[in-house]
């Protein structure tokens, strides 16, 4: 373990580019044009008989510029990540927002030629010799009857720009601007979302409630704008997706996206709603832990009792660091490696400050390039196993550098098993030094996550299901908040307190605005990596080679294929109810403590 003592900061971003008036960055973007200019000489050149060294060729030009393309984009995206209210990175987002779409545009004739220009048994042909790149190549030709014309295609490219896409940027900049008053010690701080959420896990009821009532309040003023834009984004979803491209359903986009099949993810949200019971009966017993008749909503992250002489746990961002990466090096030295050289790389922007995104994300740009983790870093125990969530993602990029960036990123339910795998080796490697207390505490805090990232996730995705099609057929604000507060209710059942002004938490939620139908991949995810996690309990070290070779694939196979290929079926019910039976035996386990 490096003796560094790391501490809080800003990533540092000149791999990339030094700022916005960077002449390297102008020298890439040139390179970009240029290149996407060489690779529309192709477009004469393509037939059902090429060789399949010609069609290696070409995807090897696309990889080249999808990288150049990546590494510009990215740039731009951190860096207005990192300050949403510069106006500079702002307007570099955008230039570099239309940049993409042009070069998307000009690319997108092969994707077409692929997908509608060569017959089947050519297509075959072509596709076993593509190594790694075959199921890239094959599910380009299951998405074929979604694909529009050329000239329509281009159209819709364009006006994302300053359609969907810039409602989205449009929220950001209202959100994270927001600051929020709240009182104190009978003091009035001025605070980030990220500040107030940490009071949600106070001791203090009065607290906890008044952290979500100063956040959902802010949004309640607000839901005039933001409720508008989320309405637009839907409707110009159902505009492009189910009357224009001709998906069955709203989510079933997603679900192409995530190359998973949507009896896959129908099966995973009916396992989820079947086993609401199960938490229901966990908010029962904490009520009871916390001595109240009935949890509110406002209690539902309450911590069961105060740590030992302690009422909140800190940890600085040193010890937090070393802890995780000595939670890798203790599961495998290469993934290690990989974690390591994120944060040692500075790679990691940690530190809150008024106009950073909230939230944390971890965003790879290439392969050979170290991924970027952002983390608003305030000490909790949270805060660590947000930094190990995160790495994890970073671990997983790095685990599959060896392909092609066409494939490099796993499909979306797949890219989060690396993440939540490394909070449950992190929670099972603070666990063997706890007190009974202790043990007792965090394993509660583990069962609050497990809420948060499988049943949580779901029922968000059931919510959108709703609100898409509501918003179809011209519903108001406050009738979409009313469904989310249906769909709280029936999550909930008698076990917790739902007050009203819950109702518009859903406009408190980005991944509605920036990415619809996205938090399935969090319950998908999790409850797989549940699943590995149980198979490395009982095979210890011999399960690693498992584990990282699906890291290693990467988008290279379908997720059904995959996993199938080490015993896992994701199609069959059974397998997402042992997940709930896993979370049962917590459950029960903490009664025991």
């Amino acid at each position: 373990m490096t003796t560094v003592k790391y501490r809080l900061g800003e990533w540092d971003l000149s791999e990339l580019a030094t700022g916005p008036q960077d002449p390297d960055l102008e020298k890439l973007i040139e390179s970009l044009q240029y290149k996407t200019t060489q690779f529309e000489v192709e477009k004469k050149r393509l037939t059902s008989r090429m060789t399949q060294q010609k069609l290696q060729k070409i995807l090897e030009m696309l990889a080249d510029i999808t990288t150049l393309s990546s590494r510009v984009g990215g740039y731009a995206s951190l860096l207005h990540a990192a300050d949403t209210q510069s106006d500079e990175a702002t307007s570099l987002l955008m230039r570099v927002s239309k940049l993409g779409s042009d070069v998307t545009n000009r690319l997108l004739f092969f994707s077409l030629w692929w997908e509608r220009g060569i017959d089947t048994k050519n297509a075959k042909r072509l596709i076993s010799g593509a190594g790694d790149l075959a199921e890239y190549l094959s599910h380009k030709r299951r998405a074929a009857k979604y694909t529009l014309s050329e000239p329509e295609e281009k159209i819709i490219n364009t006006l994302d720009v300053t359609g969907a896409s810039a409602l989205v940027n449009i929220y950001d900049k209202i959100t994270n601007a927001y600051r929020y008053k709240m009182r104190i010690n009978k003091k009035t701080r001025v605070m980030t979302r990220e500040e107030v959420s940490n009071y949600v896990r106070s001791p203090s009821p009065s607290l906890r409630k008044a952290a979500y009532r100063t956040i959902l309040s802010k949004y309640e003023s607000g839901k005039g704008v933001t409720g508008e834009i989320y309405q637009n984004i839907a409707q110009n979803w159902a505009d492009e997706c189910i009357k224009i491209r001709r998906y069955e359903n709203p989510i079933s986009v997603r679900n192409m996206d995530n190359n998973v099949d949507d009896k896959t993810v129908d099966t995973l949200l009916a396992v989820c709603k079947e086993n609401a019971p199960i938490f229901q009966r966990f908010f029962d017993l904490k009520s009871k832990m916390l001595k109240l008749n009935k949890i509110r909503r406002y209690d539902l992250y309450a911590p069961i009792m105060k740590r030992s002489g302690d009422e909140e746990r800190r940890y600085t961002y040193n010890a937090a660091v070393r802890l995780v990466l000595e939670m890798f090096e203790r599961f495998d030295e290469t993934l290690a490696a990989h974690a390591s050289g994120v944060v040692d790389g500075g790679h990691v922007d940690s530190s809150t400050r008024r106009g950073k995104r909230d939230g944390a994300f971890c965003s790879t740009i290439a392969p050979g390039i170290k991924p970027y983790v952002l983390l608003n870093f305030t000490g909790r125990i949270r805060d660590v196993f947000t930094l190990a969530h995160e790495l994890g993602h970073a671990v997983h990029s790095q685990a599959a550098a060896d392909k092609s960036i066409l494939v490099q990123h796993a499909p979306l339910p797949l890219a989060e098993t690396a993440s939540t795998f490394s909070e449950l080796l992190l929670y099972d490697h603070l666990e063997g030094n706890m007190s009974d207390n202790e043990r007792k505490i965090t394993l509660a805090e583990k069962i609050d996550d497990l809420y948060a990232t499988i049943m949580r996730q779901a029922f968000f995705t059931l919510f959108e299901i709703d609100a898409h099609s509501m918003i179809a057929n011209g519903s108001t604000i406050d009738e979409i908040s009313q469904t989310y507060l249906n769909n709280l209710t029936g999550q909930f059942g008698l076990a917790v307190d739902v007050s009203d002004d819950f109702a518009i938490e859903w406009s408190c939620i980005p991944h509605f605005y920036h990415s619809p139908f996205y938090c399935y991949a969090y319950s998908f995810g999790h409850l797989l990596s549940l699943s590995l996690f149980q198979r490395y309990k009982k095979e210890g070290r011999d399960f690693i080679p498992t584990y990282v070779d699906i890291l290693s694939a990467g988008g290279s196979q379908k997720p059904e294929t995959l996993l199938a290929g080490h015993g896992i079926n994701i199609g069959s019910r059974g397998f997402w109810q042992d997940g709930f039976d896993y979370i049962q035996e917590q459950i029960k386990s903490l009664v025991k403590l």
